[in-house]
């Protein structure tokens, strides 16, 4: 090993070496302040950099959610109003974010740049330990109460701000509410009791003075982690770190940490409820859910007992307990919570069901604590144990970086344990204590010893029922309405005053351009020539038609069977994705579908199924349809990963009628649960859906009618007539599939090459190997959208699309460009800063053929669509810096060249020429991002978004009926 070079203000107090993850890791200490640093050294070009603090906030006020977002609104060297997303404009990063979680708060970046990399390690230096913290930024990112109309004193007071909009779109979610019902719980008396995010109704208790309070007793280096990643050395970060923050400070007597809860001497039974629709459904919507608290941690070995404990019970059909909550008619589905939660100091176990009834909570104990009984009186299948550990080591081996760096994947399982001060280079390399469980599992009392002192005789536990009130969502209006009525009447003429002015303040304060040349940049001359795209080793036409990639993938096997899509009955159309999402949860090969989930899990990391279908690259309404089977396995599990892939595609079986009702069940209740979360992505879709086959497709798939259409399915389904008819309706579809053109992607290290293409040759070799382009054409009628869907939320998302171009189009580079120019320099002021939401932007996109905007979290409708419409306005008639096309040529640049994992790039690159994007097509595009111009950028504005082809979709909640009829949106009900 060669000699690892350190900085003097630094000493080195670890090392190792994880063979397994191809890194090392090298714990250091600052001597003067006590800052911890560690760098997992690799051969990865992506660098990342992440600095973290231990916040334990004692309140629900998000002091700690709040102090995150003000922190990156300027610092002591860049004192711009807007650093963080400045940065974003003039950066080549592969990822920029900052977190705030229940213990924590991380400021995380990525690049594969290297002054891009300095760049940014600079402002966020700057940012975590010499922000400005100005009381107007605190408004705008925190709270704020101002007049309804601005001016005008007589006028209703309102809460804003962006923290307490983004709150309030959060707490809409059932599921998050319920997470934090049991939490409060669970720990009566330490931080996780508290909302760390913040509860609106506790936010506008939070001063700036307490803010300022809460940066100065916990951002210091003695309270401080550093992590980096990659190939830049160690000490060149110390010497940044030392240089630009911590030769300021000394060492601070600060012991941040959480304490050991006090433990329940007896189980509780709990009640609590969630806020729906004035008049909506409440049966069959309460959830019920019970809590262990478990040990610390911060033991690597006893948090993967726990987690093998965990998925024995839990993982998948095949386990006792999800057996159970899965077939129980006292609920729909488990409950998403069903699992452990680690990221605590003391992790939790939870499990119940949703779509229960308040009356059913003692029966779902009795069934939970019924099944924990058997467990540890009569044990599991060995084999079960055995493929749950396989799961955990597959997981340790698989590398990500796929929509997130590998390295900040890694950096976040070890967080955890340097926040708690545990040894994060130990919960990085697993392989030692996954031999130890080896061992462990073969004493057959194994899992029925931890079931009976975890679970069975720990009286920390919590059942809760929290069901749905109708009321609530007017009493927590009528609270707030109550509270600054009462602030209000408080308030003297010159207090009045003061609101306007602030008011006035942060408007022009949003309003100000800021000098740029303030914060460090890259410009065009640093973009890479090339785009990297990975090349398919070799391609087989006979007997088999498959594609090989040669991938770094740590002893892994990728392996997909892609079937052109055949044509499809009008009426089977809504079944496709629901075919695609149950195929691997049904029985093949002769199982049951609990044998055959448990045979996934012996020898797989997982089978599934998705639709691939996409937009000609010269003809949005030429595209092509595609179904792919895919599953993953370790190398010395490839023969049976191909056999149980040739299994599920030839003899799913979709028999097991009661199967099916559950699973129908169960995709209602997370596709109702994903709309206060992906509710900007629903609106876009939902917006677009009449311009394109393929946009219609993606409403009515994965989109509000899909979700629309699901519920009534499921309605539906308690016909035992219906049932069969739907049973009927997949296995017509699994038939049509048999004799359709189809080939085969692999995906795996250069050795495994032979001996999978023989096993690929032995099993298909024979089938039908029609070769004849399928012929997928749904019917298509474009149309104009205008529609509302209205929902239990407090908050709305808004969506405008105009018809565009295919991606094979001129106009298709430009197009790209504006999405960024238009967020960049109006959208983001406009409705983040100054309309309160959390987000909003625009884009081109490519699959529709449209150009989009959006807004996320937001408490306006009307004003934002208007919003929408200036931009456009501001575009064509505003005077324009040069630098606002460079920012959004870098950015866009960025995302284009942004890494994936090896399999996933490769996967990428296949499909991505499957339909036609090509690399000659992608690397031609990208060459023209960098050549648009302004005028590019007015004339297809021009062109594309007019008035007249504006297609718009919101989802907002039942209270804005007549700011629906306003806008003349036609109103349904999701």
């Amino acid at each position: 090993m060669s000699e690892v070079l350190i900085h003097p203000a630094f000493e080195l107090i670890q090392t190792e070496t994880i063979p397994s993850l191809r890194t090392t890791v090298y714990a250091y200490r600052h001597k003067a302040t006590g800052a911890t640093h560690y760098h997992l050294e690799s051969e990865d070009p992506n660098n990342v950099f992440l600095v973290a603090f231990r916040t334990v906030p004692m309140d629900s006020t998000g002091v700690a959610h709040i102090l995150e977002h003000t922190a990156l609104c300027g610092s002591e060297r860049f004192p711009v109003r807007d650093p963080f997303f400045m940065m974003t404009r003039r950066s080549l990063n592969t990822f920029m974010n900052a977190f705030t979680s229940s213990d924590w708060t991380a400021y995380p970046f990525a690049s594969q740049n290297r002054k891009d990399f300095e760049n940014l390690l600079a402002v966020y230096l700057d940012a975590a330990f010499f922000p400005r913290l100005d009381a107007l930024d605190f408004a705008q990112e925190g709270h704020r109460i101002e007049f309804a109309e601005t001016d005008n004193t007589e006028s209703p007071l309102v809460f804003k701000g962006v923290v307490f909009n983004e709150m309030k779109g959060a707490m809409s979610s059932p599921v998050r509410a319920l997470w934090d019902a049991l939490s409060s719980h669970l720990f009566p008396t330490v931080t996780y009791h508290y909302n760390s995010g913040g509860d609106p109704a506790a936010i506008p208790d939070l001063t700036h003075d307490q803010l300022v309070a809460f940066h100065r007793s916990h951002y210091h280096p003695s309270n401080a982690v550093f992590m980096t990643y990659g190939d830049i050395p160690a000490v060149e970060h110390q010497t940044a770190f030392e240089e630009q923050a911590l030769h300021r400070f000394t060492a601070a007597d600060l012991n941040i940490h959480v304490a050991d809860e006090q433990r329940l001497p007896a189980p509780q039974t709990v009640a609590g409820r969630y806020a729906v629709e004035p008049e909506g459904e409440t049966r069959r919507k309460t959830h019920i859910v019970l809590g262990w608290l478990l040990d610390k941690s911060t033991d690597l070995e006893t948090m993967l007992t726990a987690h093998l404990l965990a998925d024995v019970l839990l993982d998948n059909s095949a386990s006792p307990l999800r057996h159970a909550l899965e077939t129980s008619e006292l609920g729909t589905a488990p409950s998403p919570l069903c699992g452990l939660e680690d990221s605590n100091r003391e992790m939790v176990f939870t499990c119940g069901v949703e779509g229960s009834e308040p009356e059913h909570g003692q029966a779902v104990e009795e069934l939970v604590l019924g099944v924990l009984k058997e467990v540890a009186e009569q044990g599991v299948p060995q084999e079960l144990i055995e493929s749950m550990l396989h799961q955990l080591e597959l997981h340790q081996r698989e590398i990500g970086g796929d929509g997130f760096p590998y390295g900040l994947q890694m950096m976040l399982n070890a967080l955890p344990a340097a926040i708690h001060r545990g040894n994060p280079a130990t919960y990085l390399n697993i392989d030692p204590v996954l031999e130890s469980l080896r061992q462990r599992i073969q004493n057959p009392g194994f899992i029925k010893e931890l079931v009976r002192t975890w679970l069975l005789d720990n009286p920390h536990r919590v059942t809760l029922t929290f069901r749905p009130d109708p009321n609530l969502g007017a009493e927590q209006a009528q609270a707030e309405t109550e509270r600054l009525a009462a602030i209000k009447a408080g308030l003297d003429a010159d207090a009045r005053q003061q609101i306007i002015e602030q008011a006035h303040a942060l408007e022009a304060r949003q309003n100000t351009k800021d000098d740029p040349a303030v914060l460090p940049k890259v410009g065009l001359g640093d973009i890479p020539r090339e785009l990297k795209i990975p090349e398919p080793i070799h391609v087989a036409r006979t007997p088999l038609i498959n594609t090989w990639f040669n991938a770094g993938t740590n002893g892994l096997v990728y392996e997909q069977l892609i079937v052109d899509l055949p044509p499809v009955d009008e009426t089977l159309l809504p079944m496709l994705p629901l075919f695609t999402a149950y195929l691997s949860e049904v029985g093949s090969g002769g199982r049951d579908y609990r044998a055959t989930q448990a045979r996934h899990a012996a020898v797989t990391g997982g089978i599934h199924a998705n639709l691939s279908v996409h937009g000609g690259v010269e003809d949005i309404a030429a595209g092509r349809a595609f179904f792919v089977l895919s599953g993953k396995s370790l190398n010395r599990n490839q023969g049976a990963l191909g056999e149980l892939l040739q299994e599920t595609f030839e003899t799913a079986r979709f028999d097991e009628l009661s199967r099916l009702r559950e699973l129908v069940a169960q995709s209602r209740a997370h596709a109702e649960q994903s709309v206060t979360d992906n509710g900007h992505m629903l609106a876009m879709t939902g917006a677009s859906s009449g311009m394109s086959p393929v946009a219609a497709l993606a409403h009515q798939w994965r989109g509000l009618e899909g979700i629309r259409r699901l519920k009534a399915l499921d309605d539906a389904l308690n016909s035992p007539a219906e049932l069969q008819h739907f049973a009927a309706s997949l296995e017509t579809l699994r038939q049509s599939l048999q004799s359709a053109p189809r080939q085969f992607l692999l995906v795996a290290e250069a050795e495994q090459h032979q001996v999978l293409h023989e096993h690929l040759s032995s099993l298909w070799t024979g089938r039908s190997q029609d070769t004849t382009p399928g012929s997928f054409q749904p019917a298509f009628t474009p149309k104009r959208v205008s529609d509302a869907w209205t929902t239990s939320t407090s908050v709305n998302f808004c969506g405008r699309a105009y018809p565009a171009v295919p991606p094979g189009h001129a106009d298709a580079a430009p197009l790209t460009v504006l999405g960024g120019y238009l967020r960049n320099n109006f959208l983001h002021r406009a409705i983040r800063e100054q309309g309160g939401a959390y987000g909003g932007g625009a884009s081109y996109d490519s699959d529709s053929g449209s150009f989009r905007f959006y807004s996320y979290r937001d408490p306006r409708l009307g004003a934002t669509l208007r919003d929408f419409d200036s931009a456009i306005e501001w575009l064509l008639t505003d005077q324009h810096e040069p630098r606002y096309l460079e920012e959004a040529i870098l950015g866009v640049i960025a995302r284009i060249d942004q890494p994936g994992s090896p399999a996933g790039e490769a996967k990428s690159a296949f499909h991505s020429s499957l339909h036609g994007r090509t690399p000659a097509q992608r690397r031609e595009f990208r060459g023209g991002i960098v050549e648009v111009t302004l005028d590019d950028l007015r004339r297809v504005a021009s062109r594309y978004l007019k008035d007249t082809e504006a297609h718009t979709t919101v989802i907002c909640p039942p209270t804005a009926k007549e700011e629906i009829e306003r806008l003349a949106l036609t109103n349904h009900k999701l």
